[in-house]
C-alpha cells in the first residue's frame, strides 16, 4: 500500500483542509476513526489525493467517505490506487463479472449457515481472514441498502490496545505466536451445513501468525488477536492458551479504543485490517430491514514478528491477486 511512512509523516496529516486542497480529515474518537471530506471517490484520484487518504488511514486505521454513490466498477476503480486486489471472498465466492466485488447482504451465505455463537463480550469481533498466511491489508465496504437504524459497525484500535498493555505483559507477548484457523459453523438445516462445510474445506486455510506483528508501513506493533480466527497460542497449555487469549480479546475491544459508524445510503468505510478488528452487526436480525453491502479487499503480505520472523501457513495457500 505504499512506503513506509514515519512517526513525522503521521503527525503531520492535518484534520483540517491542507493548502490548495479540498480534503478535510475529521477525526470521530480519540483513537481511532476519521471521517474524510471533500473528495468524489467516482473520479479518478491525483496522487495527492491518494497519499493524503492513504495517510490519514494509517494515522486513524479507519477512515470514512459519505455521500459516495459508485457502482462496481467505480468502488473498484477507487481500491486499485491503493494496491493489488483479492477475489471477493476466498471462501465464499464474488460477484459473476467483478470479481473483486464480494456481496455483504443480510443472509449472505457466511451468515445463513454460521450458528450463533455462546455470546461473549468479544463474540463476532474479528480481523478479516487471519487464517490466511497473507491476510488482507485493507477493506473497503460501501452501503447501498441501508436500514434507516440499526446495523451500526465497530472497529478497534489494535496498536492501542498493544500499547495499553504492561511493558511486562507486551515483552511477554512480543515472543508468543497463535494458530489462526477458518472453521465451518454448525447450522440447523443440514444439507446446507454439508455444502458449507464442502466449501470451506476447499479452500483450506490455517496459518501461525506472531501475537505481536509489526505494522510494514507504520512501524507500529499490533496486537494480532483475531477473535473469530485465532484457537490456540502455540507452545502453551489448552487452559493457559485459552485465558491468555480471553485476557486479550476482553482488552482489545474497550471502548475508549473502538468507533462505532452509523451508516447512510452512499457511505464507504476503508480500514486498515493490519491494525484492527472490527464487528459486524447482529441487531439487524431483529428487524425486517434489509441490508445490501458491497466489499473490495486489498491483498496483503505475510505478517512479521517483534524479531523479524515471519507467518507461516500451516495449510493453505497464500491469497492471490485478481489481474487487474
Amino acid at each position: 500500500m505504499g512506503k513506509p511512512l514515519t512517526d513525522r509523516d503521521l503527525s503531520n496529516v492535518n484534520i483540517m483542509p491542507a493548502a490548495n486542497s479540498k480534503i478535510n480529515v475529521r477525526p470521530m474518537s480519540v483513537h481511532i476513526g476519521a471521517e474524510i471530506e471533500g473528495v468524489n471517490l467516482a473520479q479518478s484520484l491525483s496522487s495527492e489525493t491518494v497519499s493524503k487518504i492513504r495517510q490519514a488511514l494509517l494515522k486513524w486505521k479507519v477512515v470514512f467517505f459519505r455521500d459516495q454513490h459508485l457502482d462496481h466498477s467505480q468502488h473498484v476503480q477507487f481500491a486499485r490506487h491503493f494496491g493489488a486486489l483479492t477475489p471477493g471472498h476466498v471462501v465464499f465466492g464474488h460477484d459473476e463479472t467483478y470479481p473483486e466485488i464480494y456481496s455483504v447482504s443480510k443472509f449472505r451465505t457466511a451468515t445463513q449457515n454460521a450458528a450463533p455463537p455462546t455470546s461473549r463480550p468479544w463474540s463476532g469481533w474479528h480481523t478479516d481472514v487471519t487464517a490466511a498466511v497473507n491476510p488482507p491489508a485493507a477493506s473497503i465496504l460501501r452501503g447501498d441498502v441501508v436500514p434507516p437504524y440499526g446495523g451500526d459497525t465497530q472497529w478497534t484500535n489494535l496498536v492501542t490496545a498493544y500499547e495499553n498493555l504492561s511493558p511486562t505483559f507486551r515483552e511477554m507477548l512480543d515472543e508468543l505466536r497463535g494458530v489462526h484457523r477458518f472453521e465451518a459453523q454448525a447450522a440447523a438445516d443440514g444439507e446446507s451445513v454439508k455444502e458449507f462445510e464442502a466449501r470451506v474445506n476447499r479452500r483450506l486455510m490455517v496459518s501461525e501468525h506472531p501475537l505481536v506483528t509489526v505494522h510494514p508501513e507504520t512501524g507500529e506493533r499490533v496486537l494480532y488477536c483475531s477473535p473469530s480466527y485465532i484457537k490456540s497460542i502455540t507452545g502453551l497449555t489448552p487452559r493457559e492458551s485459552q485465558q491468555i487469549m480471553e485476557l486479550l480479546w476482553e482488552h482489545a475491544i474497550r471502548p475508549e479504543f473502538t468507533v462505532r459508524f452509523r451508516w447512510e445510503k452512499g457511505s464507504v468505510a476503508f480500514w486498515d485490517n493490519r491494525a484492527t478488528a472490527h464487528l459486524a452487526p447482529s441487531d439487524i436480525y431483529q428487524t425486517d430491514f434489509d441490508r445490501q453491502f458491497y466489499r473490495v479487499t486489498l491483498l496483503g503480505e505475510v505478517p512479521t514478528a517483534v524479531d523479524g520472523s515471519m507467518s507461516r501457513a500451516i495449510e493453505g495457500k497464500p491469497i492471490e491477486a485478481v489481474s487487474s
